[in-house]
Order: structure tokens, then C-alpha cells, then sequence
């Protein structure tokens, strides 16, 4: 009789765990998979147009938009393996942790060219044309993508210096299991804080010089103040990315007091807050509030509304 009301404590409390891990996994799931449909629907409209792939900031806002809908699937994935307590293969672990941080620099530096552009068709509109070409514009991009690619490449040179024989499996994958020492994570710190500081250096100073130029009588007033939203909306999409760099620390901090049930309902918490929330905010922001872009969205998203947008 005690074996089997052993057993039955036993069945019980692994049903229980199993339904706590299954609630904690559908709270965070669902609003993912529902801003990954709208994210890819905004990123299909971006591309259906002549209109959004000829113009330059349309195509700023899509590498925005697609590093955005990359990490938040990414970051999906890792989270279930993480609530799920999956074991994955060191290397996989290192893959997926690699293409968070690839995903996770290119916010920030396309934050630094996007109000750059608005600085530009605001001060100089009988330049603009010729300094924000799409030839320009695709160099930028690239750019972007090689220097958060080097990134990845100096924390791969660092992660050589460790015995990997001796790290088969993992049983939570995340950028916290690979912060191997010191040095990678003073590193982190240190490219986060310049990214950053270069993002809000350069959002700061259009913004000021969108409004000195709004003084000039020669300034179209009506594009300057649409200039200094768009620039205010860079900044909080900034703040909102910058928000995310405090996840793993909170994190790391909690898990060393809670115990594991507490843990994980704080760690969904945060990460809807953290992760999904600043992940969304592009196409909501950027969807809703252009003229251009908000019909042809609604279109995509209803299916049944008929609309013409020039070219």
C-alpha cells in the first residue's frame, strides 16, 4: 500500500509539473505565434510593393522588421527548450545563441541609419535623392549585417579557448550558459554599451537637428514634425531594444532565490515584457502609422478589403 500511494504522489506531482510547464509554454507561445503572423504579413507587404522596395527607408524598416521577426522566433525556440528542460547538444546550443546575437546587433545599428535618413530629407530634401539612393541604402544594410556578423565571429574565437569535449550537453541553452568567463562577458558589456551610446548618439542629435532646420522658413513644416515623431518613435523602439539587455541579468539574479516553479512564472512574465513586447512594437508602430504602408497591411491582414496604392 505505501509503494502505491508512493506511486500515485508520484504520478501526481509529475501531472502537475506537466501542467505547469504546459500553461507556463501556451502563455508565452501564443502572443508569439500571433505577432510572428502579423511580423511576416508585415514583411510580405514590404515586398509587394514597387513603392516599399524602391524606397529607402521602407527598406531600412524591413531589415528592422526582419532581424526583429528572427529573434523573436529564435527566441521562442530557445525559451521552450529552456521550460521544457530539453538537452541540447553543445554546439546547437551555441548555433542558436550565435543567431540571437547576430539578430539582436542589427536593431540597434539599423536604429543609427533610419533617423539618419529622416536627419537627411528634413535638412538637405534637395540632396536627399542623391545621398539616400537604394545603391546606398543596400551598402548600409550590408554593413550593418558584417559588423554584427564580426560580433559573432570574435565571441566564436573566444568560445575556441574552451575545453568543448567536456560540454556535450546542456540543459539550458541560452546566452547566459555561454558567457565562459570574464572576458566574454566584459565584452558583451562593452559592445552593447557602444551600440547603444552610437544609437541614441545618433537618434539624439537628428532629433536636434530636425528641429533647428523646422525654424528655417525654407523647411516643408509638415515633413519636419512628421520628422520629429518618426525620430521620437526611434527612440523609444531604442529604449525598448535597449530594455531586453537587462533580461539575463534579472534573470540570473532571480534563479539564485526562487525555486524552480517560482522561477519559471517570473521568467514567462519577463519574457513576454522583454522579449516578445520590443519585438512587436515595429510593425504595430510602423504599421499603423504610415499612411502608406497601413492600407495595403489592413488588406493583407482582413482579406477583404480592396485597396490601390500607387506603384
Amino acid at each position: 500500500m505505501a509503494n502505491i500511494s508512493q506511486g500515485d504522489v508520484t504520478s501526481e506531482s509529475l501531472y502537475e509539473n506537466f501542467v505547469r510547464t504546459l500553461m507556463i509554454s501556451i502563455i508565452s507561445t501564443v502572443p508569439s505565434c500571433v505577432f510572428l503572423i502579423i511580423n511576416g504579413i508585415m514583411l510580405f507587404t514590404l515586398r509587394s510593393k514597387p513603392v516599399f522596395r524602391e524606397t529607402c527607408r521602407f527598406i531600412l524598416l524591413y531589415n528592422l522588421l526582419l532581424a526583429d521577426t528572427v529573434q523573436l522566433a529564435q527566441s521562442q525556440v530557445q525559451f521552450l527548450l529552456s521550460v521544457c528542460r530539453v538537452k541540447v547538444v553543445y554546439s546547437l546550443c551555441i548555433i542558436l545563441s550565435m543567431l540571437a546575437n547576430l539578430t539582436t546587433g542589427i536593431s540597434p545599428l539599423t536604429l543609427v541609419l533610419m533617423p539618419l535618413e529622416r536627419y537627411v530629407a528634413v535638412c538637405y530634401p534637395l540632396r536627399h535623392a542623391s545621398i539616400i539612393t537604394v545603391r546606398n541604402t543596400a551598402a548600409a544594410v550590408i554593413a550593418v549585417w558584417a559588423v554584427s556578423s564580426l560580433n559573432n565571429l570574435t565571441r566564436v574565437l573566444m568560445f575556441l579557448k574552451f575545453p568543448f569535449e567536456k560540454m556535450e550537453v546542456y540543459d539550458l541553452c541560452s546566452n547566459i550558459a555561454l558567457v565562459l568567463g570574464a572576458l566574454t562577458a566584459e565584452y558583451d558589456r562593452a559592445y552593447t554599451c557602444v551600440v547603444f551610446v552610437s544609437a541614441g548618439v545618433a537618434v539624439t542629435s537628428s532629433y536636434v537637428g530636425v528641429i533647428v532646420a523646422a525654424r528655417s522658413a525654407s523647411t516643408d513644416k509638415a515633413l519636419a514634425r512628421k520628422a520629429r515623431h518618426t525620430l521620437l518613435l526611434h527612440l523609444v523602439q531604442l529604449g525598448l531594444s535597449l530594455s531586453s539587455t537587462i533580461y539575463n541579468p534579472l534573470v540570473v539574479a532571480l534563479s539564485k532565490v526562487l525555486t524552480r516553479m517560482a522561477f519559471l512564472w517570473i521568467l514567462n512574465i519577463f519574457y513576454v515584457i522583454f522579449i516578445i513586447f520590443p519585438r512587436c512594437m515595429t510593425s504595430l508602430i510602423y504599421g499603423l502609422r504610415d499612411q502608406t504602408i497601413r492600407p495595403v497591411l489592413l488588406y493583407h491582414l482582413s482579406c477583404r478589403v480592396k485597396v490601390r496604392i500607387r506603384g
